[in-house]
C-alpha cells in the first residue's frame, strides 16, 4: 500500500481562498466535493468560516491531506443553530455515505418502559412512536433490561401489566395478585389514590430517588401501625422488604451520584472499530450494547470514531446529562445533542465507580471487536470458498461485493402462499433488503407457479435497468424449480448462469445437499466440510425462516376474523359488539364466559359456545 502523501504534496487543485473569504461566522454544514461532484466528506461547524479555513491554514493529518488532494469544490449550508447543523450533518452522512466519513448503522430501535395514560396506569414494554399522553423511561439497551425493570416494579410496587381490555373485564383477581405481583385494581382491591401513590413511588425509584422512597414507606408503615391498621402496615412492610432485597441485589450497580449517564468506550484493531455503549438510568446500570461502523475511514483514531458515533447516535435521540468516555471529545462540538439550555458534562478521566464502569465498557468493546474480527474472518473465508467452488466473479475483484439472493416458497396445504427473498453481501445477511411476495392467482400448492411469480416480480426491475443485480441467485429446490427460474431469466433477457438450485440430500440430511445449475452443468455435491456449502446452507435456512414467518403471519390474519365469522348465531352486529367490547380478538380470547355474556345480545348459552369454540373445546 503506498504511503500517504504529505500535506504539502496534497495541496488542493483549486484555490479555496475565495470560498473561505465569503463564508459567514455562522453555524452550518460543509461538504467537500471531488471533480465529479461526488461528496467526499460532510462536516458541521459552529463557525463555518473558521472551521473550513482550518483545513487550509495549518498542517493536517495524512488522511485529511489525502482527501484535500481530491477536493475540487466546497458547498456549505447555513443553519439557524448548532443543533440544526448536527441534525443536517447526520442526515447527509446517512444519505450520501461520503468516503471519508465514519458511518454507523442507523439503529434507533431502542425499547422503553411505558406508564400508560389510565386511571390505573399499566407498565409495559414499548417500542415505536410514543404516545404523548403516556410516560416513558429509557431508552434501555435491550429488551431484557426493560423486562427486568418491569419485574422489579411488579415485585416492589405491585403495578399492573395487563391490557386495558383484560383489566376492564376482570371479575376476580388474576394469578399475579395471588403471587404478590399486582395489587388488583381491576377488582377494586386498591383505590385510585393508593395506586397513584405506588405509581409515583415507582417513577421516583426509576429516577434514582430510592432513599426518599424507602423513607416514605417506612414512615407510612409506622403511621399505619400507630393507628392499629396492622394488615395495611404489614403490606407496606412487605413492600419495604422487596425494595430492600432489590437494592441489595443492585448495590454493585449504583452510580454513587449519577442519575442518568452513558458510558461510551471505543476499541480499534486491524482496521475495524467497536463502540460499546453502556446506559445508566436512575442510578442503575442497565447493560450495554456494541456498535460497529459500517464504514470506517482509513487511519481513523478513537477520538474521530467517538465523535462520529456521538453525533450520529444522538442526532434524534435524547442524550443524558453525563457522557463518560475513553477518548478525547470536544464537549463544545457535540453540545447540541442536549436540549437548549441544558448542560452536557463529558468526563474523559473519571474516578471511582465511573472509572470501573468505563473499564468494564472498554473490556466489552475489546471482546465484541475480537468476536467480530473472528466472525468476519470466518465469513470472509466462506465467501471466498463459495466464489472458488462455483467459479463466480466477484464484482471489481472484491469478495465483499458478491451479492447472493435466495428464494423460498412457503404455504400450508396451499393456504396463504408466500415467497421470500433474502440477501447476502458484505460477508453478512442484510435483513433491511429482505422482501416478501404474497402469491395470488395460482393454484393452491403450485410451487412452480409461485416461484415464477416471485422471480418475475423481483427481476423485472433488474431487466429494465433498475435495482441491484445479484451475483448469484439460490433457489431452495431441485431441478424443477431451477427450470422455472431459467425460463423466467430467459424471458427477461438475464443471464441464467447465476441460477443455482439447492436440492435437499437423501433423507434431507444436512451436508448432503446437491447443487443444480441452470446452465447445463452437472449437479455438484460440495461435501459436509465445505465452507462454501456452510454459507449456502446459512443463506438457504435464512430464506426458509423468513418465508415461514411471513406465511404464518399472513395465514393468521384471515383466520382471526373467520373464527367469529364461521360461528353459528354470530352475525355482523354481534361480531362488531364483541370485538368493540374487548378491543379485538385478543381481548375476547382472554375474557371469561361471564364477561362475554355481559355483551348486549349475547345469552349465557351463546357465550359458552363462543368461549368453547375460541379455545378449541367441544361446544
Amino acid at each position: 500500500m503506498p504511503s500517504s502523501p504529505s500535506p504539502s504534496a496534497c495541496a488542493p487543485a483549486f484555490d479555496p481562498r475565495p470560498i473561505v473569504d465569503a463564508l459567514p461566522h455562522l453555524p452550518g454544514v460543509y461538504r467537500m466535493l471531488d471533480a465529479a461532484g461526488q461528496v467526499l466528506y460532510v462536516g458541521k461547524a459552529r463557525d463555518l468560516k473558521k472551521r473550513v479555513a482550518s483545513y487550509f491554514n495549518k498542517g493536517v493529518g495524512p488522511r485529511t491531506a489525502h482527501m484535500l488532494a481530491r477536493v475540487a469544490a466546497i458547498d456549505t449550508t447555513v443553519t439557524r443553530s448548532e443543533a440544526e447543523a448536527l441534525l443536517l450533518e447526520n442526515n447527509l452522512i446517512k444519505q450520501l455515505a461520503p468516503r471519508y466519513n465514519i458511518l454507523f448503522r442507523d439503529d434507533k430501535s431502542y425499547p422503553y418502559l411505558k406508564f400508560t395514560a389510565h386511571e390505573f396506569p399499566r407498565i409495559a414494554y414499548f417500542r415505536g412512536a410514543p404516545d404523548r399522553r403516556a410516560r416513558y423511561f429509557g431508552p434501555y439497551p435491550n429488551a431484557w433490561a426493560v423486562k427486568d425493570s418491569i419485574r422489579v416494579l411488579q415485585k416492589v410496587f405491585r403495578l399492573r401489566t395487563c391490557e386495558d381490555t383484560v383489566f376492564a373485564n376482570r371479575s376476580r383477581p388474576c394469578l399475579l395478585h395471588q403471587i404478590g405481583r399486582c395489587s388488583a385494581p381491576c377488582v377494586g382491591l386498591i383505590d385510585a389514590a393508593a395506586y397513584a401513590a405506588d405509581v409515583d413511588r415507582a417513577v421516583r425509584f426509576l429516577r434514582g430517588q430510592t432513599a426518599e422512597v424507602t423513607a416514605e414507606l417506612e414512615s407510612r408503615m409506622q403511621h399505619l401501625a400507630a393507628e392499629l391498621r396492622f394488615e395495611e402496615a404489614a403490606a407496606v412492610r412487605d413492600q419495604l422488604g422487596s425494595l430492600s432485597r432489590v437494592l441489595h441485589q443492585q448495590a454493585v450497580q449504583t452510580t454513587g451520584g449519577d442519575t442518568d449517564a452513558d458510558v461510551i468506550a471505543v476499541a480499534i484493531e486491524r482496521g475495524q472499530a467497536c463502540v460499546n455503549l453502556a446506559m445508566v438510568r436512575g442510578g442503575r446500570h442497565l447493560g450495554d450494547r456494541p456498535y460497529f461502523p459500517t464504514r470506517l475511514a482509513e487511519e481513523a483514531d478513537a477520538s474521530e470514531v467517538l465523535e462520529a458515533f456521538v453525533s450520529q447516535h444522538y442526532a434524534d435521540l435524547s442524550a443524558p446529562p453525563v457522557l463518560i468516555v475513553n477518548a478525547d471529545l470536544d464537549a463544545d462540538e457535540i453540545a447540541p445533542i442536549r436540549p437548549a439550555g441544558e448542560k452536557l458534562l463529558v468526563l474523559r478521566h473519571s474516578q471511582g465507580q465511573r472509572r470501573r464502569w468505563l473499564e468494564m465498557a472498554e473490556a466489552n468493546a475489546r471482546l465484541a471487536l475480537a468476536r467480530r474480527l473472528a466472525d468476519d474472518g470466518s465469513q470472509q473465508a466462506r465467501t471466498q470458498a463459495l466464489i472458488d467452488a462455483l467459479g463466480l466473479a466477484a464484482p471489481d475483484g472484491d469478495p465483499a461485493r458478491l451479492r447472493v439472493e435466495c428464494f423460498d416458497v412457503s404455504h400450508t396445504m396451499g393456504e396463504a402462499t408466500q415467497a421470500a427473498c433474502v440477501v447476502y453481501h458484505d460477508h453478512a445477511m442484510q435483513p433491511a433488503e429482505y422482501r416478501r411476495y404474497n402469491i395470488d392467482d395460482v393454484a393452491p400448492g403450485d410451487d412452480y407457479a409461485a416461484m415464477r411469480q416471485a422471480l418475475t416480480r423481483r427481476y423485472q426491475r433488474v431487466a429494465s435497468g433498475e435495482g441491484v443485480a445479484p451475483s448469484l441467485v439460490l433457489i431452495d429446490g431441485g431441478a424443477g424449480q431451477v427450470e422455472v427460474a431459467r425460463q423466467v431469466f430467459e424471458e427477461l433477457g438475464l443471464d441464467a448462469g447465476i441460477l443455482v438450485g439447492v436440492a435437499k440430500g437423501p433423507e434431507r440430511k444436512v451436508g448432503l445437499e446437491e447443487l443444480v445449475f441452470a446452465d447445463g452443468r452437472s449437479p455438484m455435491r460440495l461435501g459436509r466440510d465445505s465452507q462454501a456449502l456452510l454459507l449456502i446452507a446459512q443463506i438457504r435456512d435464512e430464506a426458509h425462516r423468513f418465508a415461514i414467518t411471513g406465511m404464518r403471519a399472513r395465514r393468521a390474519r384471515p383466520r382471526q376474523t373467520s373464527q367469529l365469522e364461521d360461528m353459528e348465531g354470530i352475525g355482523p352486529k354481534r361480531r362488531q359488539r364483541l370485538l368493540a367490547r374487548f378491543g379485538g380478538l385478543r381481548g375476547l380470547m382472554a375474557a371469561s364466559v361471564e364477561d362475554i355474556a355481559r355483551v348486549d345480545g349475547v345469552s349465557r348459552k351463546l357465550a359458552e359456545r363462543i368461549y368453547a369454540q375460541l379455545h378449541g373445546q367441544p361446544g
